[in-house]
């Protein structure tokens, strides 16, 4: 059971409440070369990302975001350290969210300012606790980066923005430890209602990155905590969409594209069911339809999972039996094996 918090906007993109679970990413490139930055986030665009973070180190990134943000489709967002004359700035040349930790950008004054112009725009603001962004009093008080000093960090900043009467706001915590990361979610849940923005910060490389992402934001998934997620890794950011769409889709959160299920292979398998899989799964990859497609390699579960399927194959010694709902078609030979199979998927009705 997912919990119910609030409801907010980047832009026309809602998070939280009982909105779909978005997948952000965030861009690699020089944010003052607008034409490279426009260019990868119209990449990630088409690779299913729904939100977009960018880096604003200096005035000059900042008056960029206009001519960025009238180029893309999805909702920008200003990633924000410290200064915040640059958060201003961002406000004013039309982001759809900021990312800024209220206690770092100055006196109660300055983030008035920036909440004012927050308020005015109905621009929501990020607050973003890592493990390495917390503050030494909160260290000293809890004894180094625990789940308490990462809540307490996060509420401190809440509590400003709070008193300015502002609630527009997501919530992120997060570590590169995965137990670290899930317990502070799971604190800071049963505390606040605002939206949270979840993931493993500092991941790694698109290997050890991907599977420390998928265990730690599929866990929180699993508890029904989170309402947009981050992947981050050393890497192409096209990588972090297409683990984050696939992280929902292995949840059942997204249904947008074929689901594949294929064996492991064995000793009983006798047609080449690597290669047949991979490009089943290559020439699927631009088909959108919710059903399930069985790769199977044998008789022995084969048959069984291709009836729980959709459409699937059963393979035998060097040919295949070709199901639908359990129910077999046709048998053909291994070399007519995918394209008979794609011909069925093409015209499966839903």
């Amino acid at each position: 059971m997912s919990k119910k918090t609030r409801k907010i906007f980047y832009g026309d993109v809602p998070v939280g409440g009982d909105s779909p679970i978005t997948v952000q990413s965030m861009t690699n490139t020089d944010t003052r070369n607008v034409d490279k930055t426009v260019k990868q986030i119209l990449s990630l665009e088409e690779a299913g990302c729904d939100i977009i973070r960018v880096a604003v180190p200096d005035f000059e990134a900042a008056k960029a975001l206009k001519e960025i943000k009238s180029s893309i489709s999805i909702p920008l967002i200003a990633d924000i350290h410290f200064d915040y004359k640059l958060a201003l700035e961002s406000v004013k040349n039309g982001v759809d969210g900021l990312r800024i930790n209220p206690g770092n950008i100055g006196s109660r004054d300055r983030v008035r300012e920036v909440v004012n112009a927050c308020k005015e725009n109905n621009v929501p603001i990020r607050i973003g606790v890592n493990s390495g962004s917390i503050n030494k009093t909160q260290l000293d008080k809890f004894g180094g980066v625990t789940v308490d000093s990462m809540v307490e960090s996060a509420l401190e900043h809440i509590r400003i923005l709070e008193d300015m009467n502002y609630q527009d706001m997501i919530i992120s915590l997060k570590a590169s430890d995965i137990r670290l990361t899930v317990d502070s979610y799971k604190k800071i849940s049963s505390l606040v209602d605002y939206p949270l923005h979840i993931g493993i910060t500092e991941a790694g490389t698109e290997w050890s990155g991907t599977i420390k992402s998928s265990i730690g934001i599929g866990s929180l998934l699993l508890m029904g905590i989170g309402d947009t997620i981050r992947v981050s890794l050393t890497g192409n950011p096209l990588e972090e969409v297409r683990v984050g769409k696939q992280i929902l889709r292995s949840l059942g959160l997204l249904k947008d594209k074929i689901e594949i299920i294929s064996c492991p292979t064995c000793g009983r398998t006798q047609i080449d069911l690597i290669k047949l899989t991979k490009e089943v799964e290559q020439r699927l990859e631009k088909i959108y339809k919710p059903i399930k497609v069985a790769i199977m390699g044998c008789a022995v579960n084969g048959p069984g999972e291709a009836r729980e399927a959709d459409l699937g194959i059963a393979g035998g010694k060097g040919s295949g039996l070709i199901f639908r709902k359990g129910k077999i078609l046709r048998k053909v030979k291994e070399d007519k094996l995918v394209d008979e199979l794609i011909e069925e998927i093409e015209k499966y009705e839903i």
